[in-house]
């Protein structure tokens, strides 16, 4: 449920985008020193995102570092370092955690069990380091699991479970923007739970998996729905991100979420598009006389 909030790189200066990148390669080569190989398995621009955000509200001291990526072992690449990048990392290891072990229970996905197995040793370095942000995410997933088990209808109450969760991420410390962090959190993990399942709601019914926009007839309904719901949660974040006093890298993060996150919704909103107006046409077609 990942992989939504990121930038709009085209948009970015050039500056902003080495910036962007320096924050994303800091976050990998921290999630391979602290947790090896496979922690670098759970580097996502999700996370990039959050590290940017704190360290911009504390006003964060960053450490810059010059290395060789094994990616990309022909340059040396730029690597930016701050508290934030610590706390990220763990997160990143719980969040892959619970994710895996999901994958696992709901689909015996043999990957997920490999992957788990994988990360296992990272997994009890990062829930000894946060052991009640680890027992929070467990809550709201589980939570989660029993309104998909229930087959909920209520797509504010599947929402909102995911908001939690994405609440208690963003909850870095117990100070005056705890509050506002949190809700920050909330409504951007209202949008992502609303946004992935709009997304695989095709995918979803040839399984027969949960999805909460099943009870919705017609994809035009759904889609000016998620249009709606998207930009009220969005919204909503926004106008918590711009009370906070942003002390640095003020664009990357606009950027992010006045535009980054709309590129799947625009992307998958095109794509059924041309879905509809082909069926349409094939059934026009075929009630066409030969």
């Amino acid at each position: 449920m990942f992989g939504y909030i990121r930038a709009a790189t085209q948009e970015l200066k050039v500056r902003e985008y080495a910036k962007y990148r320096s924050f994303y390669c800091g976050l990998c080569q921290d999630l391979a020193v602290r947790y090896g190989f496979a922690g670098r398995m759970t580097l996502t621009y999700d996370m990039t995102f959050l590290v940017i955000l704190i360290s911009s509200l504390y006003g964060m001291r960053s450490r810059t570092e010059h290395r060789i990526c094994p990616v990309h072992p022909l340059h040396r690449t730029v690597l930016l370092h701050t508290k934030a990048t610590d706390y990220a990392a763990a997160m990143s290891i719980l969040l892959a955690s619970r994710h895996l072990e999901d994958d696992w229970q709901d689909e015996k996905k043999v990957s997920a069990k490999a992957g788990g197995i994988l990360l296992s040793r990272a997994v009890k370095k990062a829930r000894r380091q946060y052991p009640d942000k680890d027992k929070a995410f467990a809550d709201c997933l589980a939570r989660l699991s029993e309104y998909e088990r229930s087959r909920e209808t209520s797509l504010d109450a599947a929402a909102g479970c995911f908001g939690e969760f994405m609440a208690e991420l963003f909850a870095f410390r117990k100070d005056r923007w705890e509050p506002y962090l949190r809700e920050l959190g909330s409504h951007l993990g209202r949008f992502i739970y609303i946004l992935d399942a709009w997304d695989d709601y095709e995918k979803d019914m040839k399984s027969g998996s949960y999805n909460v926009f099943r009870q919705f007839d017609g994809e035009t309904e759904r889609m000016s729905l998620a249009q709606m719901l998207l930009t009220h949660e969005m919204g909503e974040c926004t106008r918590v991100f711009e009370f906070l006093p942003i002390q640095t890298d003020e664009e990357i993060l606009r950027n992010i979420l006045y535009a980054g996150v709309w590129t799947r919704f625009n992307n998958v909103r095109r794509e059924k598009q041309q879905t509809q107006e082909q069926n349409r046409k094939k059934a026009q077609e075929e009630r066409e006389p030969q």
